[in-house]
């Protein structure tokens, strides 16, 4: 969880320094991330990545991740990097 934790605040800095597409593919790369981690580790060591079943929260997680990332591909980079 702390690693996941730590890319999102990596993506809200970027958001902070006017990145917006950097910092939006920070977060859908959390996400990703974290479906990866909930996928590889067990259960009982998953902590906060598990809510539900593992499927469950390995297909949501990668969905979500999915869509931000496909959001962050889709942001007009006029003036924004």
């Amino acid at each position: 969880m702390l690693l996941v934790a730590g890319v999102l605040v990596v993506a809200v800095v970027f958001l902070a320094w006017d990145r917006w597409r950097r910092g939006t593919f920070f977060f859908g790369g959390a996400a990703l991330l974290g479906a990866a981690l909930r996928l590889i580790l067990p259960s009982d060591r998953a902590g906060l990545l598990a809510v539900r079943s593992k499927g469950f929260d390995v297909a949501w997680l990668t969905v979500l991740g999915g869509a931000i990332i496909a959001l962050a591909a889709t942001i007009s980079s006029l003036g924004v990097t």
